[in-house]
């Protein structure tokens, strides 16, 4: 019949042009031709039908008893679709020869949908019925559905229900919406300490949260008002349990006026004997400053930039005289890779990255005040890993990336006109590039020219507005750390094409030469560096491992970096800057 139809085809519909191979002579092709096809309607147009049958309850072979509603369903597609169903029909469960089934502990209404989800492969999740839905995804371990809740309880997270989504992903062993909900109240503690969950929170849930080195708060007083504002709230059951979550909460951090007149003054704290010797152990931290690298605790660690993977907003500042990181004000964005210079005693922060996208975004921090603005004009594209630095009361920003490309343009701030303009380009595009300002010159210090760490170093003459090329560095670095320190520039840490370094260098620009520096005790990238009261330090960063929050300063007598307490947040990629505080205080500002 195959022959009979294409000799009517050749006589009758005959192609105009075709050729009759039949009368040219040409073999034939000895395998017949084939049209391979693919249905991308028949798996859609099946399952239709197979859903009209149930409907019609046509062909079904179980019924699935819920509460007090009868499910007709189709043991094949139950199984297909679901590892629980497949488990119950086609092993030696009993249920794998009954005609109907009871289904326990699940909502019925989740149920019929998530049956009808099987069959039609589409369903709504909304505020009414999550909280029955993933649990009963969880049972016929739906994962798809399991992860359409999850992301729906992530984009409805709010300092009002962070603390319940929080619990809720937490019996569900939901871990990726448990870290999430995590990281959002820590990073709104100071919103969600006022709402009605967070009185609510049984103790061990309390403590966890307060417990959290990323704790995004001003000071640690605010720890202390969240705590004493729970206990007060039912003070009847829980009184007692104020040393079990007291003992987390940093008093050493606080002033000495408010662990004094506040903490110590309060009538629970006075009546019970843990809770005075926590207030004692604060006073001799505050008390006996030289004895404090003895002290060292969980309550003595102090809190932009990376903070455990996430772009932060939260700011500190260290006192040289104290010895002490307190936080300030946060920033208006998350930014890290932010670019950080001190103009006219005001913070800038330039540009960065939020997490989402690049920032051309400037903010700016009166120290007067305690607050940041955003009424500062915006750099000509966004930026992030990009150095700022301070030369003849303009402020430039040098290099980075746009998301891209890596940069090699420059611009400089005019303050008196808030505005931005280009200047020379360098020679080199730098991203993580580290600069520094020294003898009337803008200094651009290795960095990343997109494929490779780079040792180069150039430098900008705004007399003649050019860049020309000084000596290299001895290793390339990228995200170093670049400071003036004794009139030479020094370059630390930073990561070269293979890891980490712990490694340093100066420049003497009398000579033109780099020396090598003693190494740090640490392997940091993305470090900060600053001289704050003639001591030059090297700020948080990531070691290849861990992000850090760890300080280092340099010994120039004893040719050695040492140890000196920490920040509150691990950061990497953060910014610093030395700003005059109220009363005439040097300060280092670290975002």
């Amino acid at each position: 019949m195959a022959v009979d139809l294409i000799c009517k085809l050749k006589g009758s519909k005959m192609l105009k042009g075709a050729v009759d191979l039949t009368q040219t002579g040409v073999d034939r092709p000895s395998s017949p031709a084939r049209l391979a096809y693919n249905s991308d309607k028949h798996p859609k147009h099946t399952l239709e039908a197979i859903n009209v049958l149930r409907k019609h309850r046509e062909l079904c072979d179980v019924v699935l008893i819920v509460g007090q509603r009868k499910i007709f369903a189709h043991r094949i597609i139950l199984s297909a679709c679901s590892p629980y169903f497949h488990a119950m029909f086609t092993g030696e469960l009993a249920e794998s020869r009954q005609t109907e089934v009871t289904i326990r502990d699940i909502d019925e209404n989740a149920m019929e949908l998530l049956i009808d989800f099987c069959y039609m492969s589409n369903i709504i999740v909304e505020e009414s019925n999550v909280q029955t839905l993933l649990p009963a995804a969880c049972l016929l371990q739906l994962a798809e559905i399991q992860d359409v809740c999850c992301e729906f309880l992530k984009r409805q997270l709010d300092p009002s229900n962070c603390l319940g989504i929080r619990a809720f992903a937490d019996t569900h062993a939901c871990r990726d919406l448990l870290r999430i909900a995590d990281k959002f109240t820590q990073h709104n503690f100071q919103e969600v300490m006022e709402s009605e969950e967070f009185m609510l929170l049984p103790i061990n849930q309390l403590k966890e949260i307060i417990a959290s080195d990323e704790l995004n708060v001003r000071t640690e007083e605010q720890v202390f008002s969240a705590v004493m504002g729970w206990v007060k709230y039912n003070i009847q059951e829980r009184r007692s349990h104020l040393p079990a979550v007291l003992q987390h909460v940093r008093l050493p951090l606080m002033s000495p006026k408010f662990l004094v007149g506040t903490v110590g003054s309060d009538l629970l704290i006075k009546s019970d004997d843990e809770c005075r010797d926590l207030v004692d152990e604060a006073k001799n931290y505050l008390l006996l400053p030289q004895e404090r690298p003895l002290m060292q605790g969980p309550r003595t660690r102090a809190l932009g930039g990376w903070c455990s993977g996430d772009a932060i907003s939260s700011v500190e500042r260290y006192d040289p005289q104290t010895g002490e990181w307190r936080m300030v004000a946060p920033m208006c964005k998350r930014r890290c890779g932010v670019g950080v210079a001190v103009l006219n005693d005001l913070l800038y922060a330039v540009g960065g990255h939020d997490g989402q996208s690049y920032l051309n975004s400037i903010e700016r921090f009166d120290p007067q005040t305690n607050q940041w603005s955003s009424d500062v004009a915006p750099t000509s594209s966004c930026r992030t890993s990009v150095g700022v630095a301070v030369l003849d009361n303009y402020m430039y920003a040098v290099g980075g990336q746009d998301g891209v490309s890596c940069l090699n343009f420059v611009e400089k701030y005019d303050p008196q006109l808030n505005k931005w303009t280009k200047v020379a380009s360098m020679s080199t595009r730098r991203l993580g590039v580290g600069v520094a300002v020294l003898g009337g010159f803008l200094y651009a210090v290795g960095g990343s020219d997109g494929t490779s760490p780079l040792n180069t170093v150039e430098r900008y003459d705004p007399r003649s507005n050019r860049w020309t090329p000084v000596s290299p560095m001895g290793t390339r670095r990228k995200h170093l750390g670049v400071a003036v320190y004794n009139n030479m520039i020094y370059a630390v840490g930073g990561r070269d094409d293979t890891t980490e370094l712990s490694s340093a260098e100066r420049y003497n620009p009398q000579t033109n030469t780099w020396q090598p520096v003693v190494a740090m005790t640490s392997r940091r990238s993305g470090v900060g560096l600053a001289v704050v009261n003639g001591q030059l330090m090297a700020i948080g960063g990531f070691d290849g491992t861990t992000y850090l929050k760890t300080i280092e300063q340099y010994d120039p007598e004893n040719n050695c970096w040492k140890l000196c307490g920490g920040m509150n947040y691990r950061r990497l990629g953060g910014g610093v800057g030395v700003v005059r505080m109220p009363q005439h205080e040097t300060h280092l500002c670290n975002l």
